[in-house]
């Protein structure tokens, strides 16, 4: 893989950063919302976070020419679906956290019926931010096509599905790709091509982005489940494998963590040769953020 400039993606973050979260900020407000509905909107939206899928929004504008400032309110709304997806994967009926980032969950918080609501409404408050882009009517609709079936029952919410239903569906590679492109890869992809739409990119930069982030989602997810089993032996004696017997498919379940090792960078190495239809300079932020995903510690 070609190294990049490893600090572009920083530098990149570094900027706009405070402009997502204010962003996000200013689209929470919801004066008109009911107080503990309002509070607990926002405790799941402005959590603390790495911010990754509003920053590739910004990033998809960015290589494809654009202002990335016009993007900021799909960035919102993108970030939206994924803070309403995690409240509702905290759920008792669901992976029953009691923390995510460090606090205690939404449903600890405010209540189950509460964090719930809080999820939907987060759901709708995404696509009625999304529609304060300032781009062509046309570009609008498709962009909301696209996020919608990103959100839906045929990728994020589907991924979801099979995840819950682990190693019962199937311990199976393939079957693990396919929660994994759904469940995270999904919303990468689409983040990246709401991007590319909102600078007027054309149909071979936006598949060009789609490659790109669905590579991405998958060196993030193997490398999270990594970061996930070596934690866990680190802290409690857990060998390698330990998730299938609860029913959890991961990648180093399946492969181990050398090959695992193996497919994170191989996934790393085609993300960036997705990106060669674009002039090089301006890759670079996307180039080190791939490097990045890779190397991560947490």
């Amino acid at each position: 893989m070609e190294r990049s400039n490893p600090t572009a993606f920083k530098r990149f973050a570094e900027r706009w950063l405070p402009k997502v979260e204010a962003a996000l900020e200013n689209h929470s407000e919801l004066d008109q919302a009911a107080p503990h509905l309002r509070e607990a909107v926002r405790y799941a939206l402005l959590a603390p976070g790495k911010r990754l899928r509003p920053l590739l929004v910004l990033a998809g504008t960015h290589v494809c020419g654009g202002d990335p400032a016009l993007a900021l309110p799909a960035s919102s709304a993108v970030e939206m679906i994924h803070a309403y997806s995690l409240v509702h994967d905290d759920l008792p009926a669901m992976d029953d956290d009691d923390l995510r980032r460090g606090r205690p969950t939404c449903h600890k918080v405010y209540g189950e019926a509460m964090a719930i609501l809080a999820g939907d409404g987060l759901l709708a408050l995404a696509f009625e931010t999304l529609t304060q882009l300032s781009i062509p009517a046309e570009t609008l609709v498709r962009a909301t096509a696209e996020l919608a079936h990103a959100a839906g029952a045929c990728q994020l919410v589907g991924g979801q599905a099979d995840d819950i239903d682990g190693a019962a569906g199937g311990e199976t590679l393939e079957r693990l790709h396919a929660i994994h492109r759904r469940k995270t890869g999904a919303m990468i992809r689409v983040a990246l091509r709401l991007g590319g739409m909102v600078a007027g990119a054309v149909d071979e930069k936006l598949d060009a982005l789609d490659r790109y982030g669905d590579r991405l989602g998958l060196a993030f997810q193997i490398t999270d489940d990594l970061l996930d089993v070596q934690g866990k032996e680190a802290a409690m004696g857990k060998r390698l494998g330990k998730d299938l017997e609860h029913g959890k498919l991961t990648f180093p379940g399946l492969l181990g963590i050398e090959a695992s090792t193996k497919a994170a960078r191989e996934a790393v190495d085609e993300a960036c040769a997705a990106l060669e239809c674009f002039e090089k300079p301006v890759t670079g932020v996307l180039r080190c953020l791939a490097q990045f995903v890779l190397e991560r510690k947490n």
